[in-house]
């Protein structure tokens, strides 16, 4: 409901990616949702990198289904690698997700650029909502109370 009134209140379009990356993002507690978060964003800058210069390369080759077909994969291997590397595990999917998300949904007439950035900002929008829902007050536990499960 957040994202849905934010991204209406100043006329950002869909709100999906960023409700997406709210929930994704939302954890038991502040110091897990502020770490998945940061991953979160760092796996989504990764993705969305990736696939401005996936764009540039296609632009290069006239944007070819055959190129398409090798460099997708190559770019998606890629990511995995590098968030690997710098120990960012936890967002290698959505730092995948974000390259196919734009990769895939972005024609030759849009503006990768743009698209690219949009999609991180929403995200980064998403994951600060996730972490202001944790510093609301928690209700405490009843000590009293049984153990239902």
């Amino acid at each position: 409901m957040l994202c849905i009134l934010l991204f209406h209140f100043f006329n950002r379009g869909e709100a999906m990616i960023a409700a997406l990356a709210a929930v994704f993002s939302l954890r038991q507690d502040l110091p897990t949702t502020l770490s998945f978060g940061k991953s979160r964003i760092m796996g989504n800058i990764i993705g969305g990198s990736t696939a401005i210069a996936y764009f540039v390369i296609q632009d290069q080759l006239n944007h070819s289904f055959i190129a398409e077909l090798l460099l997708v994969p190559l770019a998606v291997a890629f990511v995995i690698v590098l968030s690997d590397g710098i120990n960012n595990h936890a967002g290698i999917i959505s730092g995948v997700a974000t390259l196919l998300l734009i990769a895939l949904s972005t024609s030759s007439g849009d503006q990768p650029l743009s698209f690219a950035l949009q999609r991180v900002l929403d995200t980064f929008i998403g994951t600060l909502i996730a972490v202001g829902l944790n510093y609301l007050p928690t209700p405490k536990k009843d000590e009293n109370s049984q153990n239902l499960l």
